[in-house]
């Protein structure tokens, strides 16, 4: 994937990206869990996992509205949270429109942290280098990257390079299935990870919470963060703009 020379601020504004939905919830997941945040659910996905649980967010089904980003950014304003997750879907997909959004996001005073759920099969090299390019962006971008293990079906298409540019600040996800994805993440963990928080969470309809904690603690794998969708257990695990 190329680097982007994006356009002046009042021109990429104007780009429009298919979403899905924009609404104020609390984060379920991983170091933000509990705190308001914004989630900007972005249309379109290039993995097709067992488990997912947003099959609303790619084909077959279809963009619930355009939106130019500083239509984007209006709706965002209306929110008293601090926090966005810009998520899909993939999010990251639509390249340079991404790195658009994911500027002028950053570009707002009222934003403090901007944490990207990405799939994994997405080069983040010019992502990062987006965000290195202003200290603000530094500030305030971080990726949540979801590597893909045995049960997604989809583990032959990470991009294990991205390792390589992932910072402290940054977080590293596996959704864990059963034995053999725990198994498959603690090889990648050993082998590949260098920086950011390392997130183990149990696929929310096959593997018990417990069962996972008691692999962590025997392993032993004391840097490893379980962490749980906080969002199913306060809500319906099918409701949505929650």
């Amino acid at each position: 994937m190329s680097n982007w020379e994006l356009p002046p601020s009042a021109e990429y504004r104007a780009w429009k990206l298919p979403m899905v939905e924009i609404f104020e919830t609390v984060e379920g997941e991983g170091s933000a869990a509990g705190y308001p945040t914004v989630f900007i659910r972005v249309f379109h996905c290039n993995l097709r996992c067992t488990w997912c649980d947003t099959p609303y967010s790619y084909a077959p089904a279809r963009p619930e509205f355009e939106a130019r980003i500083a239509e984007i950014l209006e709706q965002v304003q209306r929110f008293s949270s601090r926090r966005i997750c810009l998520t899909g879907g993939e999010p990251l997909m639509h390249r340079e429109k991404s790195a658009a959004l994911l500027a002028a996001l950053a570009d707002l005073d009222q934003v403090e942290d901007i944490h990207v759920e990405t799939n994994g099969a997405i080069d983040l090299a010019p992502f990062h280098r987006l965000r290195r390019e202003e200290e603000k962006r530094r500030k305030k971008i971080r990726f949540i990257m979801d590597y893909k293990l045995p049960a997604s079906g989809e583990e032959h298409r990470m991009v294990r390079d991205n390792f390589q540019v992932l910072t402290e600040s940054d977080e590293v996800k596996f959704v864990i299935g059963g034995a053999e994805d725990f198994r498959a993440a603690v090889r990648v963990v050993q082998e590949r990870h260098q920086e950011g928080q390392i997130l183990f969470s149990p696929v929310f309809e096959t593997l018990p919470p417990r069962k996972l904690v008691e692999w962590v603690l025997a392993e032993p794998l004391p840097q490893v963060k379980v962490s749980l969708q906080l969002h199913k257990w306060i809500w319906d695990p099918a409701e949505r703009g929650v």
